[in-house]
């Protein structure tokens, strides 16, 4: 049976975004109608989708407000959808996040909120707590994200000094009842980093956001150091009443993607293997690691028998130092990509889930044993573009980038390698 490789890695990558479609995880997942008002708040790249199947699955009246990336609107009837920047936040999310806590403000205990969040709600729930300045926490971001901090340090010290985030939301919403609905895409699926946990109660402290910006040497206002190092930013703890009654569902994660993606596999005749659904680390040495995985399966046929494919996701990060268009997807099969020096069985693609890896309007890349020749031949350096954090432009220049538009949904990374 002869494989199309490359249709074969895009089917497989359609796969896991498929799986994590909001039309298909919320409608099982709704709470019963309430006595009085059901709220609905969020936020996230899935959050107008969410909201969406909500409105379409809904016996009764529904009100609230959700904020989504730039572009990820979906047109609802009732609930209100603000988009607004992300990674980066700016001042229409702030004003969401202010219209939500005020929506969710004096409610009653016959009343439901419903709270949709997936990826990037953290920054597009950026709002600063009392005594920190909005283009402060924009600045602080941006370091963050360009540190290399894994993504769970990074909304500890989000937890901190958002004012919706770290339980605050919920607090604010009681006595109502309050179920939330999760599109993880962190690794190990940890409710307080979805979104920077606006529901869920937080277990770390304002010093252990000060340390992860101590140990990644982030330079901070004095105003902003001194909210964390005197404990003003404290978020809400485990143990709080108005937290007793919130209801947490995990509506789709990385690994029920991971498992969709080797359906397909399976039915191409390939064998998937799942390695993890929480893979973090440098993109580049994730992608080292998993190449000498690869060549080792290709040139020995042990531990698995080629036709076979390596599933994988999880939330690398990179460490920027160079001036390209990078995205922590590319940047490992860039790496990977070198590490596997053209062998002719071993192909790969990398995306993330949402149809944005980093900045870019570009999902990620796929790698095929001819790259690295086609690449020399347009007098391209793969190790000078890695170099640069430049791995958008070097599959771009070949033709793999890998573009879906906005998928309206995020599990987070997606990487496939193929041996066949």
């Amino acid at each position: 049976m002869t494989i199309d490789h490359r249709r074969l890695l895009r089917d497989l990558l359609q796969a896991a975004i498929d799986a994590a479609a909001p039309a298909l995880c919320v409608p099982a997942n709704l709470p019963d109608r309430p006595k009085g008002r059901t709220v609905i708040v969020g936020a996230g790249k899935a959050a107008a989708a969410m909201a969406a199947a909500v409105e379409a699955h809904w016996d009764g009246p529904l009100e609230g407000l959700v904020v989504t990336r730039y572009g990820h609107g979906v047109a609802c009837r009732q609930i209100e959808v603000v988009e607004a920047s992300h990674p980066d936040p700016n001042r229409a999310g702030d004003r969401a996040a202010r219209r939500i806590l005020a929506l969710v403000s004096g409610l009653s205990e016959d009343d439901l909120v419903l709270v949709l969040l997936s990826g990037g709600g953290s920054a597009l729930l950026t709002s600063p707590i009392a005594g920190i300045e909005f283009e402060e926490l924009v600045d602080l971001n941006a370091k963050l994200l360009r540190s290399g901090a894994a993504i769970g340090e990074i909304n500890c010290v989000r937890r901190h000094l958002n004012a919706l985030a770290g339980g605050r939301l919920a607090a604010a919403c009681h006595p109502a009842k309050v179920v939330s609905l999760l599109i993880s895409d962190v690794p190990g699926d940890n409710p307080a980093d979805i979104a920077s946990g606006p529901t869920v109660a937080d277990s770390t402290t304002c010093a252990d956001a000060l340390a992860v910006l101590e140990r990644f040497e982030i330079s901070v206002s004095p105003a902003l150091r001194a909210e964390l190092a005197f404990g003003r930013g404290e978020s809400i703890k485990p143990g709080d009443p108005r937290l007793a009654g919130v209801d947490t569902r995990i509506i789709a994660a990385p690994r029920k993607s991971l498992q969709a993606a080797a359906e397909v596999a399976r039915a191409a005749n390939v064998t998937p293997r799942l390695l993890s659904d929480r893979l973090e680390g440098e993109a580049r040495h994730v992608g080292t690691a998993l190449a000498g995985i690869a060549r080792h399966i290709a040139d020995h046929a042990e531990p698995m028998v080629p036709p076979c494919v390596l599933l994988s996701g999880g939330e690398t990060t990179v460490t920027v130092r160079g001036e390209g268009r990078g995205g922590r997807n590319s940047e490992f099969l860039l790496a990977f990509g070198i590490a596997v020096e053209g062998h002719p069985c071993i192909f790969g693609i990398a995306g993330d889930t949402d149809g944005i890896d980093g900045i870019e309007e570009i999902a990620g890349a796929m790698w095929l044993p001819d790259s690295q020749l086609r690449a020399r031949r347009l007098g391209i350096d793969p190790k000078s573009s890695l170099a640069r954090n430049d791995a958008h432009s070097f599959f771009e220049a070949l033709g793999d980038s890998v573009v879906t538009g906005p998928t309206l949904t995020n599990v987070n990374d997606f990487r496939a390698i193929l041996i066949i």
